[in-house]
C-alpha cells in the first residue's frame, strides 16, 4: 500500500473526488469513470499528496445510497486508477463491505465520517491493513446541522477522536489520521472554535486532516455560493495548518497548493 509523506513543515494536500450526482458543491460533476480518472491524474499533477473518493454524498440533508449503488460509482474507478497514480487514495465511506472492496480494489486508507463506530468498520480497516481517517460527526447527514449543542465542542471532539484511535490502534490498525469533522454537526461557532485550537487535537499524537473546503460557515463569514469559497478556503487552510492541520483536504488542488507554498514558507521562516 501507498504511504503518505509527512515531511515536517509541509502542509499535504488531499484532493476531493466525488463520484456523486448530489455533493454540495461539485455534485455531477464526474460522471463516468473516464472523467473521474482524468481528474485524479489532474489533481495528482497540480500537487495532492492524496485522493478522497467517495461515492455518497455526505452533504446536510442527503440521504443514504445503496451498497450496490455506491460500488457501482466508487469500484471501477479505482480499478482504472491501479498503476496509475504514485499518491495514496482513501475511500471515503462509512459501509464495511465496501470499504474492503475498494482496498482490493485500490484503496489505500478508509475514510469514514461515522468515525469508525460501527466495530464492523474497525475490523474492515484491521483486516485490511489500510489506514484510518476518524471524523467527528454528531448525529448523521440527514439531521446533523439540527441544532448542534455541545458544552465544549473542542473538549468533546477530542475525548472521541482518542477514543476511537485508541480503538484502532488495539485492534492493530497502524497509520491513524484525525478529522474535527467541520461542518458535520457544527454551527459556525463550533467550526472556527476548532480550527483555532487544532493544537490539542494534534496533541494526542496523530497526524489531523482538516477538511473546510467551499463549506457553509465561509459562506456564512464572507458570502458566496460553493463556487465562490476558494478566497475563504485558502484563509481557513493556511489557519488550520498554522494552528496544527498537518493535511488540508480541498477541491481546489493547484490553488491551496500554491497558498500553502507560501504559508508554510513563512512558518519555516519564524522559527
Amino acid at each position: 500500500m501507498k504511504e503518505l509523506r509527512f515531511t515536517h513543515g509541509r502542509t499535504l494536500i488531499c484532493g476531493i473526488l466525488n463520484i456523486t450526482p448530489d455533493s454540495f458543491s461539485d455534485g455531477g460533476k464526474w460522471d463516468s469513470t473516464e472523467a473521474t480518472v482524468a481528474r485524479a491524474v489532474e489533481m495528482e499533477a497540480q500537487g495532492a499528496d492524496m485522493l478522497d473518493i467517495g461515492g455518497e454524498s455526505s452533504r446536510p440533508g442527503s440521504a443514504p445510497v445503496t451498497l450496490e449503488e455506491e460500488k457501482k460509482r466508487v469500484i471501477p474507478v479505482l480499478k482504472a486508477l491501479a498503476g496509475r497514480l504514485k499518491i495514496p487514495i482513501s475511500v471515503d465511506t462509512c459501509k464495511p463491505d465496501l470499504a474492503i472492496m475498494a482496498v482490493k480494489a485500490g484503496a489505500d486508507l478508509i475514510n469514514d465520517i461515522t468515525g469508525f463506530t460501527s466495530p464492523y468498520m474497525i475490523v474492515a480497516a484491521a483486516s485490511t491493513g489500510a489506514g484510518a481517517i476518524v471524523m467527528h460527526m454528531r448525529g448523521e447527514p440527514r439531521t446533523m446541522q439540527a441544532a448542534p449543542v455541545y458544552k465544549d465542542v473542542v473538549a468533546e471532539v477530542k475525548a472521541f477522536l482518542a477514543g476511537k484511535a485508541a480503538e484502532l490502534a488495539r485492534a492493530g490498525v497502524k497509520r491513524i489520521i484525525l478529522d474535527p469533522g467541520i461542518g458535520f454537526g457544527k454551527t459556525p461557532e463550533h467550526n472556527l472554535a476548532l480550527i483555532a485550537r487544532l493544537g490539542e487535537l494534534r496533541a494526542l499524537g496523530y497526524p489531523v486532516l482538516l477538511g473546510v473546503s467551499r463549506k457553509k460557515f465561509i459562506g456564512v463569514l464572507a458570502g458566496g455560493e460553493p463556487a465562490e469559497r476558494l478566497s475563504g478556503t485558502i484563509a481557513a487552510c493556511v489557519a488550520g495548518a498554522a494552528n496544527g492541520a498537518d493535511i488540508i483536504r480541498v477541491h481546489d488542488v493547484l490553488e491551496c497548493r500554491r497558498a500553502m507554498l507560501v504559508a508554510d514558507a513563512i512558518r519555516a521562516a519564524a522559527k
